[in-house]
């Protein structure tokens, strides 16, 4: 009758694993994951309330995190899978949204880049060309849809652009009830008069067309040669490459 009552025990565990995967991952396994300690140490801040998911405070040993949960350590977001930053210098023809099912889209040139479910923060047309930013870091991404990430677009217009107009773009326009105002806004120098420098904090582009569209102008090319402190030295149309420590930095100080 032991005997039986042992492999019934042993029956019932060998059931877990696909209950344990339906419900989702340990929390002390997840911190863990995340890289911030080993799953004893997670325990013990579990214990001492250090740890919170979905804004609440949980002291539960057991507690499983279940996907799209949000666990907070310590005040910060955690993630189980290892923080990436892809910067890949775009090229024309290829889509930013990842749900277009036509033709090649970003992710598809980034594929081999990392194993973290990165996805691209802001947009650039199709046909738009330059560098775009992949990161899986929610608490970069919040932070930066909120203040923006400024970037430096050379645009190239159907014909030239008339000094008067420049101004406009300097001063601010509004268009269609909303304020539009840009960093910066000079020609390229050394090049015709329909090539302009536009520095601007948003996250897509279809704001340059909106600007350009208002004063008359059909938008030929649009090419995003500086994000933040970024820029596309030694990066190639196509290829992609990770920040480094010290990128990291200069983005911390934003």
């Amino acid at each position: 009758m032991q005997r039986k009552r042992h492999h019934q025990g042993k029956k019932k565990g060998g059931n877990k694993p696909p209950q344990q995967k339906q419900d989702g991952i340990r929390l002390n396994k997840y911190i863990a994951n995340s890289g911030v300690c080993s799953r004893r140490e997670a325990d013990m801040y579990i214990s001492i309330g250090q740890v919170a998911v979905n804004g609440k405070v949980i002291n539960e040993m057991g507690y499983r995190v279940k996907p799209g949960d949000e666990v907070r350590f310590d005040g910060r977001r955690i993630n189980p899978e290892p923080k990436a930053f892809v910067l890949l210098n775009k090229p024309k023809g290829v889509a930013t949204t990842t749900s277009e099912s036509k033709g090649l889209t970003v992710m598809d040139i980034i594929a081999s880049a990392t194993q973290s479910q990165v996805k691209p923060f802001g947009r650039l047309g199709r046909n738009a060309t330059g560098l775009l930013l992949f990161t899986n870091d929610e608490d970069f991404r919040q932070k930066f849809s909120k203040k923006g990430i400024s970037r430096l677009f050379h645009i190239e217009l159907d014909k030239n652009l008339k000094a008067e107009h420049l101004e406009k773009i300097r001063a601010g326009l509004l268009v269609d009830g909303k304020e539009i105002h840009t960093e910066e806004v000079s020609y390229v120098e050394n090049a015709p008069k329909k090539e302009i420098g536009l520095k601007i904090k948003h996250t897509g582009n279809s704001v340059i067309r909106t600007i350009f569209d208002h004063l008359g102008y059909n938008v030929v090319r649009v090419d995003c040669v500086q994000l933040g402190p970024l820029t596309k030295k030694d990066l190639p149309r196509g290829r992609y490459r990770h920040l480094s420590p010290k990128e990291l930095e200069l983005f911390e100080m934003l």
